[in-house]
């Protein structure tokens, strides 16, 4: 399979390169310390020793003189353990000890010298390495005290080459890990791309691919398809409204057109000032439809946003009341209200209250039945655990269950309304206005009729 370098340009790569350099500075750290408290610490206690040694045979030469010193050396030149002894005359010649003659390396000056010891090990010869303090005494003599220090030399070189070779695993690991993840990342991003260029090639019903991990870029994708589908939607809804929109408008034009030509055709005063009233009068229904259609948009698109302010909606809704009550007593039915005080919201009091003017007015037009020709309208208000809800009622028809989620669409009118003026548009206008206060318009059986609720959120200062 072909390295692909793109790889090595995506964030995902960077970020797993830094956090490697810091992880392998971190780790090199931790190694160079473990290093430090081991071999290290095995070299440290071999010179502490030696110098131990040293002045304890200092102070053997002092008190006791040469023989003193030279009895010690000898004893501890038999014991076992790898020590390196020597005393030596002004010439250079040895006194005692197991060490042949004054290394090449301590004939400069005394101190610590590191210097290689060829041992007999059965018929052969065998260089090791020897660590050893150099002294000079009192009388011209030299004294060399060390130890066999090949074991602990080849224990630090062990040490060494694992904490490299562990450092090396963990640096490719790393690299491998880094470019596993951004290969993968970069493989999610290329499909999000790819569906990206479809939708803009035009295949709106295209998705973002969701993996199924609910990692970050699940949710990034979620939230992707989520804005599609509102988009989807708006655009769907815009096909319908310029249809709708057609559709509706086309035949009161019509009849507005028909009658001015009538009226043209005629010589008649009266005829003229009642084709003149009649255009005024379809005129004024056209503006309707045109102030509805951009009421909605407003409240869609989230422009009244800025004229909220906290109110009680128990004050929408008794006006709302008093201004129908008498045309509900006029019809011959009721109007009965009940409300609760302090139903504190945040909202736009025109929006809010043309909404309500909406919910009402329906239930004057759509709340009678043959049976029952009087309108009989119920309005509450009330919480509801974290919410304010507004309740309209009747007892008309109601709405059929599959029906309800299809009528707040524009233009949308059911059979049993079309005998009714209206364009379709007052519960588009409702579910517009529930949309930017956070709310919702649901719509229920009242058994028998309709029961429309606004859910507002409960404003709490």
């Amino acid at each position: 399979m072909p390295f692909n370098y793109k790889i090595l340009k995506t964030s995902t790569f960077r970020l797993a390169a830094i956090y490697l350099a810091v992880f392998a500075f971190s780790v090199g750290a931790i190694l160079a310390y473990v290093f430090w408290n081991t071999a290290g610490l095995l070299e440290r206690q071999t010179d502490a020793t030696i110098r131990a040694e040293i002045q304890a045979l200092a102070d053997q030469y002092r008190l006791r003189g040469l023989p003193g010193i030279v009895e010690t050396i000898q004893r501890r030149s038999g014991e076992r353990g790898g020590g390196i002894y020597l005393l030596a005359n002004a010439a250079g010649r040895r006194v005692a000890g197991n060490l042949e003659a004054v290394p090449p390396e301590a004939i400069d000056e005394a101190g610590w010298i590191d210097f290689p010891l060829d041992i007999k090990v059965g018929n052969e010869k065998q260089r090791r390495s020897a660590r050893a303090f150099h002294a000079d005494l009192a009388g011209e003599y030299e004294l060399v005290v060390g130890r066999d220090v090949q074991e602990l030399r080849q224990f630090r070189d062990i040490i060494a080459r694992t904490l490299y070779w562990a450092l090396g695993f963990a640096v490719v690991l790393g690299l491998g890990g880094g470019w596993l993840t951004s290969r993968n990342f970069l493989r999610r991003v290329d499909a999000i791309t790819d569906a990206s260029r479809k939708i803009m090639g035009g295949n709106l019903a295209s998705r973002m691919p969701v993996s199924g991990t609910s990692d970050e870029m699940d949710k990034l994708a979620r939230s992707l398809n989520e804005m599609l589908d509102q988009i989807e939607r708006l655009m769907t809804g815009m096909k319908e409204v310029s249809s709708n929109v057609a559709h509706d408008l086309k035949t009161p034009l019509t009849r507005l057109r028909a009658r001015v030509e009538s009226a043209l055709r005629s010589d008649d005063k009266e005829e003229f000032r009642a084709a003149l009233d009649k255009t005024i009068e379809e005129s004024d229904r056209l503006l309707q439809t045109f102030n509805a259609l951009l009421s909605i948009a407003r409240a869609e698109a989230g422009q009244s946003r800025d004229t909220m302010q906290a109110i009680d909606a128990h004050d929408i809704v008794e006006d709302v009341a008093e201004l129908y009550a008498p045309i509900a007593e006029e019809a011959g039915g009721t109007l009965t209200v009940t409300a609760a005080t302090d139903l504190n919201v945040l909202a736009d009091r025109q929006l809010l209250s043309q909404a309500l003017s909406n919910l009402v007015d329906n239930a004057l037009k759509y709340g009678v039945t043959a049976q029952q020709p009087a309108p009989r309208i119920a309005i509450e208000g009330r919480r509801e655990g974290p919410s304010v809800v507004i309740m309209v009622s009747d007892q008309g028809l109601g709405i059929a269950s599959e029906d309800r989620t299809r009528v707040v669409n524009r233009f949308v009118r059911l059979d049993e309304s079309r005998s009714k003026e209206g364009n379709g548009l007052g519960l588009s206008l409702v579910a517009g206005v529930m949309k930017l206060h956070g709310g919702a318009l649901i719509l229920e059986d009242n058994a028998p009729g309709l029961r429309a609720k606004l859910v507002l959120p409960l404003h709490t200062v």
